[in-house]
């Protein structure tokens, strides 16, 4: 299996752009994708109140599955029922479910409601996606665990620690999924689990039938030599880079090279995500490679999904040809319309075919030149600092002879940004929604163009 992890907690495409991007995934190597709804999910009932303005349409989710079916595609549902599950407990409604009560990062396991809310949750994500065989329980990063009252209660009452709790809040999770949803398997990440002890874990068993049940967990760069000792524990286990590939910083906007040479590319790819057969042993049947838009539910923006495709790209065919070859090259070079690029430097010349390639390309532009080309305009000309700085700008005093020797200059760059923006704007709503555009618009461009704006209305 070759997974893409789609985190629709930030920047959600529309469908009608997962329309073009499927193809090109299939085409790349890619055989499955991982979709993390949050809040993009078309919650119905008491569950509402966790949707977007801009969820998915219950047409949409079916769209989607039909899309993926149409590219042999196979669909994982990613519901998160541990940490990270901000978009929950943001809600007033869902505020004592809380394990801390001021962080909204992590579920209280012994609040009577919290698992009882998990069932609600994942019987309507499961329900959309009765062709799916996979049901992903997230479970990493759980933030706080034991920080709780309730918690330090029973870790007293049980004589146990954050590690056996968090084992038996997972247990009753995938007792539930066993229980009512037969033969779909599970999988999760396992940096909580590579926490815990081996003889803790032989101990709980996770509560899963042998087989079609199985459980999945994750571990970077291989699994633990002390977990893949534990024998007669039938589980699906998997590996996730803590850097992932293709998010590379909480505020970056392109990702930076992954790879620092072309000949440790594979070395890079291959932790991104394993997955191991039963009893821990090394058998690799499957990876996934992340697509992260936001870290977490109230961090910024980072990489935008058409900016992460050639990054993507190379790691696919790196995976489908074992290593980072002349013919993957060539392969990711024709996919996608270039007609050359420099991993050390993380660019890509040519036009580009791929579905969003102007916005690669703009973003790019942003990045690489708007701050820069706005700052020494205001910065370094000695008219505007010297006969137009802000004491003159708010009494509105300045001598017209001065002002005229910087005025053509500044109405030309900031007419031509204002040109450059709505292009971009246009390119952005054909595949997000109003919220992301206006996100990234915000958090990119504005805090460098206002600036120029702001001294052309003066100038005016």
């Amino acid at each position: 299996m070759r997974l893409v992890h789609l985190d629709l907690k930030g920047a959600a495409p529309r469908v009608s752009y997962l329309e073009q991007v499927f193809p090109l995934l299939s085409q790349l190597g890619a055989n499955g994708i991982l979709i993390e709804y949050e809040d993009m999910f078309p919650f119905k009932g008491e569950l509402e109140i966790l949707k977007s303005p801009y969820a998915y349409s219950e047409e949409d989710i079916e769209r989607i599955q039909q899309l993926a079916e149409l590219y042999k595609l196979e669909v994982v549902p990613l519901v998160q029922t541990f940490g990270h599950v901000e978009f929950i407990l943001k809600h007033e409604k869902y505020q004592h479910l809380r394990e801390v009560e001021r962080f909204p990062n992590s579920f209280n396991p012994h609040a009577p409601d919290t698992l009882a809310l998990l069932k609600s949750i994942l019987s309507q994500v499961i329900e959309k996606h009765r062709r799916s065989t996979w049901i992903h329980i997230g479970a990493d990063e759980v933030f706080h665990l034991g920080e709780g009252m309730d918690s330090k209660n029973w870790m007293s009452r049980n004589k146990g620690d954050t590690g056996t709790m968090y084992l038996k809040h997972i247990k009753e999770v995938l007792g539930f999924i066993s229980t009512q949803y037969w033969g779909l398997r599970a999988l999760m990440w396992d940096d909580m689990l590579r926490k815990i002890s081996v003889g803790a874990l032989r101990g709980e068993r996770m509560g899963m039938a042998p087989e079609p049940g199985g459980l999945g967990s994750a571990c970077p760069h291989g699994c633990p030599g002390r977990h893949r000792a534990q024998r007669g524990h039938r589980s699906w286990g998997s590996t996730r880079s803590p850097k992932h590939p293709l998010a590379t910083g909480t505020t970056a906007h392109i990702p930076v090279s992954a790879f620092p040479a072309e000949s440790g590319i594979a070395k890079h790819v291959s932790p991104v995500v394993w997955f191991y057969a039963p009893d821990f042993e090394a058998e690799q049947i499957g990876k996934v490679l992340a697509l992260l838009h936001r870290y977490d539910h109230y961090s910024v923006l980072c990489e935008l999904l058409p900016v992460g495709i050639p990054s993507l790209a190379i790691c696919l065919q790196t995976l489908v040809n074992g290593g980072f070859t002349e013919e993957t090259k060539r392969k990711v070079l024709a996919t996608l319309g270039f007609q050359s690029m420099q991993l050390e430097q993380s660019t890509c010349e040519g036009r580009g075919v791929f579905p969003g390639a102007e916005i690669y390309h703009m973003v790019e532009q942003v990045n690489g030149h708007l701050k820069e080309s706005i700052l020494k305009a205001l910065e370094e000309e000695s008219a505007i600092k010297g006969w137009f700085s802000p004491y003159h700008r708010k009494r509105q005093f300045g001598n017209p002879r001065n002002m005229e020797s910087f005025g053509s200059k500044v109405l030309k760059l900031h007419e031509d940004w204002e040109s450059f923006v709505r292009e971009l704007r246009a390119h952005l709503e054909t595949v997000y929604f109003p919220d992301t555009v206006e996100e990234w618009m915000e958090e990119n461009v504005n805090p460098y163009l206002d600036q120029l704006r702001d001294l052309v209305r003066d100038y005016q």
